[in-house]
């Protein structure tokens, strides 16, 4: 592990899934019960659940890691191996620029929650947001083996995303605070997105292959 990964992994890490823990714990409802898809070594999940007990984690992950703080089950990336309607909310944070195609997973996410989408992520507007966003990519992530096909969306392309899913938005913030200064100058600024999408009644939900008649 290089000297830039440690200090990623004392100085961001921790502080970053502490702080959208916080976030997180304020929208979710009470006594919700939510899938993280994503959840790589469970630790958001971890510090959800420390301040807000009356939520139910469960966290599925393509790579499970040899030390994780929570119970993880694999899939393959593509398909949630739950029912439909099995959860209140599914969770993606810093997920969806992981995947070819987010529409995939967000389709699959439609599925499976009753009432809640919530999701992490980026948005590439901004001058050189491409550059760094990569760059936090490399850093946060390539030493644990995870896809970076740096699949990052401009704000505009996430609002079509839900309007055709039929996702109402709910909440949207950027205003994180997820880096301590000086820090934050260069990798907050706008490139950080919370928001939580409603399914909106008559919303047409999808089936898994197993029920569609």
């Amino acid at each position: 592990m290089s000297l830039t990964e440690r200090v990623h992994g004392w100085y961001v890490h921790d502080r970053r899934s502490q702080i959208l823990s916080r976030h997180l714990a304020n929208i979710i409802p009470k006594n919700f019960r939510v899938l993280d898809v994503g959840c790589g070594d469970g630790l958001l999940a971890q510090f959800i659940s420390q301040n807000r007990p009356d939520i139910t984690l469960s966290g599925i992950d393509v790579l499970v890691r040899d030390r994780t703080y929570i119970p993880i089950d694999p899939f393959d990336g593509q398909v949630i191996p739950y029912d439909d309607a099995s959860f209140d909310g599914v969770m993606f944070v810093d997920v969806l620029h992981h995947t070819l195609d987010p529409m995939v997973l967000l389709r699959e996410a439609l599925r499976v929650a009753r009432k809640a989408i919530v999701i992490k992520d980026h948005t590439l507007d901004g001058q050189c947001a491409g550059l760094t966003l990569r760059f936090m990519d490399e850093i946060g992530n390539g030493r644990h083996g995870v896809s970076l096909p740096y699949n990052y969306w401009p704000q505009r392309r996430w609002v079509e995303a839900f309007d055709a899913l039929g996702l109402r938005v709910a909440v949207w913030t950027t205003n994180l605070g997820l880096y301590p200064w000086p820090a934050s100058c260069l990798f907050e600024r706008s490139l950080h997105f919370l928001a939580w999408l409603e399914l909106v009644a008559g919303t047409a939900r999808l089936k898994s292959p197993t029920t569609i008649k």
